[in-house]
């Protein structure tokens, strides 16, 4: 899913990757976040990512105009799950609407672990 922007000039394309990345690192400047992780559907297990591997912890959908934000992480041992992931939401909507101009629907978070 590339995204397109038109205005009066002409038309800017950005890549997926991009938006992968630019959502990958918004997530991991919030604090009590450890680790994007990705969850391999063939027999459950999680994989810790580190940040060369940040776009594997995300996963964007188009709906309409707009972008949904799929994002599965592990959290620090502690610290409200719910404080964290409602910072982490704010972040990332801000971050990806203000840097590539594409409205964000929605930001989902799948907690993956947790770690001590």
């Amino acid at each position: 899913m590339e995204c397109k922007i038109k205005n009066d000039m002409g038309t800017i394309f950005i890549a997926e990757d991009v938006m992968l990345k630019v959502v990958g690192y918004a997530a991991l400047e919030c604090y009590g976040i450890v680790a994007m992780s990705s969850k391999r559907a063939k027999d459950g297990l999680v994989e810790w990512l580190g940040r060369e591997n940040l776009s594997k912890g995300v996963q964007l959908r188009q709906v309409g105009d707009e972008v949904d934000v799929d994002l599965f992480i592990v959290v620090e041992y502690g610290i409200s799950v719910a404080e964290v992931c409602k910072t982490i939401v704010e972040v990332v909507r801000y971050k990806l609407e203000s840097m590539t101009g594409v409205k964000v629907h929605s930001v989902n978070i799948s907690v993956e672990g947790i770690r001590i």
